[in-house]
């Protein structure tokens, strides 16, 4: 049973990290984003909440535009190597080795693994607690076609989704998952 207690609790995992790239004055930057949501499907609005403190926040504050990137579960030490380390000590995308291309919108780093990317530009941003919420407009839309069937679901014969589960540990979404479909009629 579910008791009070007097202290903090974070809980908002399992759930999919973003990963935001971002290139300003040259420099690109990526950071995994545990808290990201999709804030209106018309128009197209993303949003991401980034910490004060990051390398990454002072990035897209700066050049107003970042990107949205979604890996498979075979990429998960990457998700993780750029949530740990900072990109004001560390070039990221050569520790890690990852391609990619300059969005045509933002110039932003597109991961060439993603299977879904968005190029976004920032349209406001607030702060709350310890963490500014940036909201943009996605402006370009990216999508390994091979990676989805026609009807838009995830193709689980050719994508396996990563899921956060917290303190460095990740699990996934496959073919062998449940999947249940409620539909309610009225």
């Amino acid at each position: 049973m579910i008791q009070l207690i007097n202290q903090t609790v974070m809980h908002s995992y399992p759930g999919m990290v973003a990963l935001v790239t971002v290139n300003h004055n040259g420099e690109n930057n990526i950071m995994a984003a545990g808290w990201h949501s999709y804030i209106s499907y018309e128009p197209p609005i993303y949003g991401v909440a980034i910490g004060r403190e990051r390398h990454t926040y002072q990035l897209i504050k700066s050049e107003g535009k970042f990107a949205i990137n979604f890996v498979p579960f075979e990429y998960s030490a990457l998700i993780q190597q750029a949530g740990v380390y900072t990109g004001s000590k560390v070039n990221k995308f050569e520790k890690a080795n990852i391609s990619f291309d300059h969005g045509s919108a933002t110039n932003s780093p597109i991961l060439r693994d993603a299977y879904i990317a968005y190029e976004c530009e920032v349209i406001d941003r607030h702060s709350y607690g310890d963490h500014d919420w940036f909201v943009a407009n996605i402006v370009q839309f990216y999508k390994d076609p091979d990676k989805f069937l026609e009807n838009g679901m995830p193709n689980f014969d050719e994508l396996t989704i990563p899921l956060y589960l917290g303190r460095s540990t990740y699990t996934n979404v496959t073919q062998h998952s449940d999947f249940v479909s409620h539909k309610i009629e009225e």
